[in-house]
């Protein structure tokens, strides 16, 4: 890691001594071209780390080997201590495009993760129940993808996420795709549905404001071979809402973060 920079923080709700995720000296090759490069981190229980750079600094690789869809050239993943081979149900990802399946109504598409490990119909149903309640949908069980919004789908795809009980969610630039509004709203429900819900989140994106907004720390990632360049501590206590960005202390820790992007460039 070449750098940190630090914004004071009044309490951290996070241990350090006892990271959920560590990434250890990671290097990635695909198709003889070097992805990943040395690269070191640590996920803290409980946080939501967010992870920035240009286009094809690695970003979404570094997601991948976390999730185990990838597998390491050297280095290691490990997931409260025990090194990650591949997927599993206790990390989820939430991807940019929709992931729904258009012939399923919500309720099967919220179930679908939980049939694929094999969890009893009753229990299937009850907790996707609870799944589509916490993202706000209930009232739309039965409503085919054809019949919601963009940001509608981006629930079904939370709640179907949420509803395997995951301990690591893995955000890919879930929202990109969406308007303005729609994407404040959906960052404000996911920072009140993490917390309630106590989860670690790593959470990829190219848009700082969103990056601000939703995490505990922000991970400037660079170059052509992915390298962590930077660490921005980010200050401000939860619940967040989305007046927060609009205040001069988000605005000052955006140009912070700017210029550690912009530095990481030259």
């Amino acid at each position: 890691m070449e750098g940190s920079i630090t914004v004071p923080r009044s309490k951290s709700r996070k241990s350090e001594h006892n990271p959920k995720i560590v990434v250890n000296d990671v290097y990635v090759a695909l198709g003889g071209r070097d992805i990943l490069e040395a690269v070191d981190l640590k996920v803290l229980p409980h946080e939501i780390l967010c992870l920035i750079g240009a286009s094809g600094c690695g970003k979404t690789t570094l997601l991948n080997v976390i999730a185990g869809l990838i597998q390491p050239s050297s280095g290691s993943a490990t997931m409260d201590d025990r090194i990650i081979i591949g997927p599993g149900p206790e990390r989820v990802m939430v991807f940019q495009e929709d992931a729904v399946f258009p012939w399923l109504r919500v309720s099967k598409n919220v179930e679908y993760g939980l049939r694929a490990i094999g969890v009893p119909r009753a229990e299937r149903e009850s907790r996707a129940r609870k799944a589509i309640d916490t993202v706000g949908l209930t009232g739309r069980e039965n409503a085919f993808p054809r019949e919601l919004s963009g940001g509608m789908r981006k629930r079904v795809d939370l709640a179907r996420a949420l509803a395997v009980e995951p301990e690591v969610v893995l955000m890919d630039e879930p929202y990109a795709a969406l308007d303005a509004i729609t994407k404040d709203k959906l960052q404000v429900e996911f920072v009140h549905i993490a917390e309630a819900a106590l989860m670690t989140t790593v959470f990829v994106t190219h848009d700082l404001e969103e990056a601000l907004f939703l995490g505990d720390r922000v991970v400037v990632m660079a170059g052509s071979r992915g390298r962590i360049e930077e660490v921005v501590e980010v200050p401000f206590p939860r619940p967040r809402e989305t007046k927060l960005k609009r205040t001069a202390p988000f605005q000052e820790l955006r140009g912070i973060l700017t210029e550690a992007i912009e530095g990481s460039a030259r």
